[in-house]
């Protein structure tokens, strides 16, 4: 009995330690591609790239990130890299003032440091430094300051056919 729970630890360990490496290996991947390792989060547990772009990554859990602005990940997302760009993005969307976005594209501008998010036809363009570190992804957002309390139904983004 004993034996096989060790196993079973063991088994465990691995698993960990795989994921670890996968959340490595796509972050590790990013500049390869000219982009910011920090454009995903640190709870990745699963990926797949194909020789032509096409990507997806597995998070843990969907989880909130503060940048500039908040930031949800849904826990798949997916997209097409390209040197520079990632295309046909979904799963990760911005609060924008008051409304969640769906970032559909990215794309790094080097020359002026900067990285451009896409939601359909609008854009912006932040810094660069801001996404040069892997950072945590919670379970749960905070508003920035802590004045105003924390309501999780606000900050839920809603689904794009509700927008």
């Amino acid at each position: 009995m004993a034996i096989s729970v060790l196993r079973l630890l063991f088994a465990a360990i691995l698993l960990l330690f795989a994921a670890v490496a996968s959340a490595d290996e796509v972050h590790d991947a990013l500049p390869q591609y000219g982009l910011p390792k920090g454009l995903l989060p640190d709870s990745i547990v699963d990926y797949s790239l194909s020789n032509d772009g096409d990507f997806m990554i597995e998070l843990a859990a969907p989880c909130y990130i503060q940048f500039s602005y908040l930031v949800y990940y849904e826990k798949t997302i997916r997209g097409k890299l390209s040197y520079g760009a990632i295309s046909s993005l979904s799963g990760i969307q911005a609060k924008k003032l008051f409304f969640w976005v769906s970032i559909t594209g990215i794309q790094a501008h080097p020359a002026d440091g900067t990285i451009k998010f896409e939601a359909g036809f609008i854009s912006e363009s932040l810094k660069e430094s801001e996404f040069e570190s892997v950072r945590h992804c919670k379970a749960t957002a905070s508003i920035r300051g802590g004045a105003r309390g924390f309501f999780p139904e606000e900050l839920l983004p809603l689904p794009v056919s509700e927008v």
